[in-house]
């Protein structure tokens, strides 16, 4: 005979740990989820290169399934991949970096990120993000234990961080600062005369720097300047890198990680735990787009760099204020003038004129009366987009 016995409700929310149920969902997010609902709406919200990773590219992860390459990878990405990042980054930034010890192959530069707090921080451990930044800063350094001190950059400086601003945010407990130039989301850089103001402050206060450089190859004035090119630098420097946006490869999942031995052997550990390898087809796709892509990557580049002028100027003569962007695919312009609220702005540009951007303050405080512009997209579309923005001013 079956006994039939009452089980109380399972109450799912009380096994969700305090640290992962406190985390606010990212406010990204909300605003994919509204644009999906809507027809004919213009996307300017998405940090994604309109391009379709070149064919030759596709085609060297079409040959490796053909090949048989199905097969887990070593740890730390395959060796001809890691050979061909230090190659390139001896290319583009005249550092060496030894791909056996010093070269780490990650499921795209997202999870380097989380990898490079989780390896280094203690529980207590304090980080200085500068913001407006990147939203998944100030929730990894949470889950890795440590405490997210933020600081504020702002528009009369080109949001670029100076001492000035570190030094209040610096006590005992500080562990590392967020270097993450070109900027997301105000396209704001640092010169190496910017890098080296601050250089003193770290070797000082013994800090660890770690460097979101995944837009540098997106740079329109000059060459992309790196922390770990200043003198005695490299080694308290944890270059954080992907192919992800140079060259349209944001599906492939392929992002890597430079520095001290030690570190890169702290970070592999948890990789080794948790993602074992990046897909092997997408390791293979890469290296055929670190050894040949440069032509592809520089086209990609040059027509970013006519939408940039081309949107920027439109919003600056349709009444939206807006430095001009040095880097990465987004403009940031200011809508203090309007009265309305980052959220408010946003919420009603889509609802009203179906133009999908990002509110500033999603990316911190001090992103509030800002809003995020991906020119990631057609000018065609940035040409419509303005004359909505204009309309949807002109009734305000």
């Amino acid at each position: 005979m079956t006994i039939l016995r009452e089980v109380p409700a399972w109450n799912a929310e009380a096994h969700i740990s305090r640290t992962v149920r406190d985390l606010p969902p990212s406010g990204i997010r909300r605003f994919f989820d509204l644009v999906n609902e809507m027809d004919e709406a213009i996307s300017l919200g998405v940090g994604e290169p309109d391009f379709v990773t070149p064919w030759h590219v596709r085609e060297a992860c079409i040959y490796s399934l053909e090949s048989g390459y199905t097969s887990y990878t070593s740890n730390k990405g395959m060796p001809e991949l890691r050979e061909a990042i230090a190659d390139f980054t001896k290319e583009q930034l005249g550092l060496d970096y030894d791909p056996a010890e010093q070269i780490l192959v990650t499921t795209g530069v997202s999870e380097a990120v989380d990898l490079a707090f989780r390896a280094t921080l203690n529980p207590g451990d304090e980080v200085i993000v500068p913001e407006p930044c990147y939203v998944a800063y100030v929730p990894d350094i949470i889950l890795a234990g440590g405490v997210p001190r933020q600081i504020s950059t702002r528009i009369d400086d080109g949001f670029r961080v100076t001492p000035e601003s570190i030094m209040p945010a610096i006590t005992e407990k500080t562990k590392a600062l967020v270097l993450s130039y070109p900027n997301n989301p105000t396209g704001a850089i640092m010169t190496r005369s910017d890098l080296e103001s601050i250089a003193d402050l770290v070797v000082e206060h013994d800090l660890l720097v770690i460097s979101d450089e995944v837009y540098g190859m997106l740079t329109y004035s000059g060459m992309h300047a790196s922390f770990a090119q200043l003198d005695g630098m490299s080694e308290r420097t944890i270059i954080l890198n992907g192919l992800s946006k140079s060259h349209a490869m944001t599906g492939w999942r392929i992002g890597y990680a430079l520095g001290d031995p030690m570190v890169i052997g702290a970070m592999t550990k948890i990789h080794q735990y948790t993602m074992l390898c990046a897909p092997i087809m997408s390791q293979m796709a890469a290296i055929e787009a670190l050894l040949h892509g440069e032509e592809e990557m520089l086209k990609m580049k040059h027509e970013y760099n006519l939408r940039r002028r081309l949107f920027v100027s439109g919003l600056n003569r349709i009444g939206l204020p807006c430095i001009e962007p040095q880097g990465a695919f987004y403009a940031f312009p200011s809508i203090i003038d309007t009265g309305l609220s980052s959220e408010a702005f946003a919420e009603r540009l889509l609802r009203e004129q179906k133009v999908a951007v990002v509110p500033g303050n999603v990316f911190g405080q001090s992103g509030e009366g800002f809003l995020r512009c991906s020119y990631a997209t057609s000018r065609e579309e940035l040409i419509e987009a303005l004359d909505r923005i204009e309309t949807f001013l002109d009734k305000l």
